[in-house]
């Protein structure tokens, strides 16, 4: 993975919500990209299982967000 966030970044994020929106999607795309090459070394080590969990569990997270900030709060229970 490349770069980090900076702060200049978090600042923008925290004002610019088309910013934030873009920001998150990008990053949701490169936590993606990083679990399914996880997934494909086929490691049965346990931390690689741990890893996989806790990305799964961000990406979920990620794309919540996402949708709540985005505008489109998608189907709703009855």
């Amino acid at each position: 993975m490349s770069d980090l966030v900076s702060e200049d970044d978090l600042a923008r994020a925290r004002s610019d919500p088309a910013f934030r929106q873009q920001m998150m999607a990008e990053h949701l795309e490169r936590l993606l990209e990083a679990l399914n090459k996880m997934r494909r070394d086929d490691s049965d080590a346990p931390e690689v299982a741990a890893q996989m969990r806790e990305g799964v569990d961000l990406a979920v997270k990620l794309a919540d967000r996402l949708q709540r900030y985005g505008g489109n709060p998608g189907p709703k229970a009855a």
